[in-house]
């Protein structure tokens, strides 16, 4: 007989136990049922005489629902111990809800331990941090299976950007976040990889990047990336046939630290008229004036300039339409800032696996919120750089 829920103190019985209770009912008659459908017959069903299996009483057990924890729900049994409801695994005493609500709490920066104490709080479930952790240890499984998976072979930009975020190994210390990101020949953006990094080296980057072409990728157009170390050559030494742009908006950051402040704003201004040009030719002449009119006062900035020249300029070899999103990494910047706002509260990483869990779940939730949004300027590129794969039918091999 199902127990009645307690009224409050005006003789009323509490909604949300009111709601419990349905849920249990609900839940019991569906074991039930279950049951039957395992065995083949009704309960005290003449056909069951002799059948090899019977049933053979309930046992009680707890179970966490999105709506609250169910306490007492029977489950019945089998005489042979065969019977496992589809309900729920065994020793599991909470349904999916549960598991996706911690990781999706643990993927939005809360803390492990603040996960545990709200589950605490909520539902009278006594979880430790580190049981919270090895339930996050799905997206872990997750993550090497992503970082294994096929990639496209034609990718007409691939973008390598970085961010810093805190993470604890011996003792806390800032580390490198690199996302690497693919634009495929249609026009649709993806992240392909990312790394977690103490150190840069050649070395490490041709490893990174090998990956790549180990998982499909073979044709690429241009890299965008940034002066980090080793990366310019490790790129060319991976995707030879490919073009390098250095992001100019790094470039100009980069300018104006080594500059006076009331030189500032003028100096921006005229380093614009070199990259929104309308063609190489006239950006060419608008670096000539550049350094005409500030090499006397800085020049190692302008020098600078002459020597970043071709790698600063490659954009001007592609569609106009997508000038603006191949000279910078600006707007990979975006998403960085989103996933150091995930990490943000809980101020340093634990782990390196840590942080690679909450990652990758942003990563993933980029990934599906890009798979039907084409970057813009490509759908009218589209044609011209199809022809920059066709243009020579040995570039590629």
């Amino acid at each position: 007989m199902n127990s009645i829920p307690e009224k409050n103190s005006d003789g009323q019985v509490e909604f949300h136990d009111l709601i419990i209770e349905l849920i249990k009912n609900f839940l019991e008659n569906f074991l039930k049922a279950e049951l039957t459908e395992f065995l083949n017959y009704e309960k005290h069903e003449y056909s069951g005489r002799n059948s090899g299996n019977s049933r053979n009483g309930s046992y009680l057990r707890d179970f966490l629902t999105q709506f609250g924890s169910i306490k007492g729900l029977n489950v019945p049994r089998d005489r042979n111990g065969e019977f496992q409801t589809e309900l729920f695994q065994p020793y599991k005493r909470y349904d999916n809800w549960l598991e996706e609500a911690i990781i999706n709490m643990y993927a939005n920066g809360l803390s492990t331990r603040y996960v545990a104490d709200w589950i605490e709080q909520m539902y009278g479930q006594k979880y430790s941090p580190t049981t919270i952790s090895n339930l996050t240890n799905v997206a872990l499984e997750e993550v090497k299976k992503w970082k294994e998976r096929p990639l496209q072979k034609r990718y007409s930009v691939i973008f390598i950007d970085g961010m810093s975020i805190k993470v604890r190994r011996d003792t806390v210390a800032n580390e490198s976040v690199y996302i690497i990101i693919g634009i495929n020949e249609d026009g649709y953006r993806e992240i392909l990889d990312f790394y977690i990094g103490a150190t840069e080296s050649a070395a490490l980057w041709e490893e990174v990047l090998s990956n790549l072409k180990e998982r499909g990728v073979q044709e690429v157009l241009l890299g965008v990336i940034d002066g980090l170390p080793g990366l310019k050559d490790s790129f060319l030494k991976v995707f030879p046939k490919a073009d390098v742009q250095r992001c100019i908006v790094h470039k100009v950051r980069n300018t104006i630290v080594k500059v006076r402040k009331k030189d500032t704003d003028e100096i921006v201004k005229d380093l614009k008229k070199i990259y929104r040009s309308p063609s190489r030719e006239f950006a060419e002449k608008a670096l000539e004036e550049f350094d005409f009119k500030w090499s006397k006062i800085y020049p190692k900035v302008t020098q600078s300039w002459y020597v970043d020249k071709d790698e600063l300029l490659t954009f001007y070899k592609y569609p106009e339409s997508i000038h603006k999103a191949i000279y910078t990494t600006n707007w990979i910047e975006r998403a960085n800032k989103e996933i150091k706002k995930r990490l943000k509260p809980m101020n340093s990483l634990p782990n390196v696996q840590a942080a690679e869990k909450i990652i990758y779940l942003k990563i993933i939730e980029y990934n599906s919120k890009w798979s039907d949004r084409k970057m813009r300027g490509f759908l009218a590129a589209k044609d011209q750089l199809h022809q920059l794969f066709k243009k020579d039918t040995d570039l590629f091999t």
